[in-house]
């Protein structure tokens, strides 16, 4: 469960895979090292980056600037930051 994440100093650095033009946005679990997340948006001009750190930033309760895109702005397969005061939250979803 927490081989898709790893804490460096103030921020939490998640490997995510990413299921664009689902039918709603959600965590799907962990696969393969990586959180699966469906969004609804489809991958056109950037519109499944903005759902996704928007998405992300609501269910970890942070503001969207603080879910930085760090890696696979063209891919599926994506690595974001978060803050560390997101932990918890990380935690909660990913066990339940």
């Amino acid at each position: 469960m927490e081989d898709c994440f790893q804490i460096t100093g103030d921020s939490i650095q998640i490997e995510i895979r990413v299921s664009p033009g689902a039918s709603r946005n959600e965590i799907a679990g962990v696969r393969d090292r990586r959180l699966c997340v469906r969004i609804a948006a489809p991958p056109e001009d950037g519109r499944a980056n903005v759902c996704l750190r928007e998405f992300l930033a609501r269910t970890l309760d942070c503001a969207k600037r603080d879910v930085v895109l760090v890696r696979g702005e063209k891919s599926r397969s994506k690595t974001v930051t978060v803050p560390a005061a997101c932990y918890d939250k990380l935690i909660k979803k990913l066990t339940t």
